[in-house]
């Protein structure tokens, strides 16, 4: 496929998490930790952004295609977030600017050859305990292993979840395909499943897709926690995942970074 222009990608941004545990994404709470309200969550704004390379390379971006993002300032319900895409260095250079800010960056590539799938094995599976013990330098030590209780996406899930991320292309309904941003859902559940957390931030993600997820698949997660430490005040808590489907097929590779503890928290402690 050739060069081509890619146009914005334009979305009435949608706090998907507004019931969570997760009370970053709650109003009252929100504000309390100096936000104009509730964040809408990084995995959605990842999903607005993954757009993009499936508009330039289709579901073979979905099967082997790789993206990073970084989530820089907080996206409200209702604003308007607007993708953009530049080809450069091969890829696809990508930024969310909602009012006239830059709210989040990345980028997107499409591997000339495809990569092999990391063995399952490489990570440990791991059930979530039956009691979450409270977030903690301890339960969240370097080298933990997380993991999350099976997941199954039916048709009507997918619907209501690309109804709220205002997704446009047909690809997911037509084929059946769970879309990017569920994916990186399971590690996101990889932490509010395994421990107890306050209000926590999604700063950062690495995916490398392997496979294309379907509706009905069942999917697990496991990671290992690769550092916990204090970035600028905040605890920060990043690892490594393998998302799985039906136990035996890898369908993506993830790198996560979360402030599990911001400083504001830590100080109002």
């Amino acid at each position: 496929m050739g060069t081509q222009e890619l146009a914005a990608h334009e979305v009435v941004a949608f706090n998907i998490a507004a019931a969570s545990e997760n009370k970053i994404h709650d109003d009252s709470i929100a504000r309390r930790f100096g936000f104009n309200g509730a964040l809408v969550p990084g995995v959605a704004v990842y999903a607005y952004m993954a757009h993009m390379p499936v508009a330039r390379w289709g579901r073979a971006w979905l099967e082997r295609g790789e993206a990073e993002c970084r989530f820089r300032k907080p996206i409200y319900d209702g604003g308007i977030a607007r993708v953009t895409a530049a080809e450069e260095n091969g890829g696809l250079t990508l930024s969310v600017d909602c009012a006239g800010i830059q709210c989040a960056t990345g980028h997107a590539l499409m591997p000339a050859d495809p990569q092999t799938a990391p063995e399952i094995e490489r990570l440990p599976a791991r059930m979530p305990p039956r009691e979450r013990p409270q977030a903690s330098e301890q339960s969240l030590a370097a080298g933990t292993s997380l993991g999350i209780a099976p997941l199954t996406i039916d048709d009507a899930m997918l619907a209501n979840y690309l109804d709220a991320i205002r997704e446009t292309d047909a690809i997911y309904r037509r084929e059946g395909l769970l879309h990017p941003g569920q994916i990186l859902q399971l590690a996101n559940r990889a932490l509010l499943e395994n421990v107890v957390l306050g209000p926590w931030i999604h700063v950062r993600s690495k995916v490398r897709n392997r496979a294309a997820a379907r509706v009905g698949d069942q999917l697990t997660l496991r990671a290992t926690i690769t550092s916990n430490q204090l970035v600028k005040g905040h605890a920060t808590v990043e690892f490594d995942a393998i998302a799985v489907a039906n136990g035996t097929k890898t369908i993506a590779e993830i790198e996560h970074a979360a402030i599990w503890r911001p400083r504001q928290d830590a100080q109002a402690n």
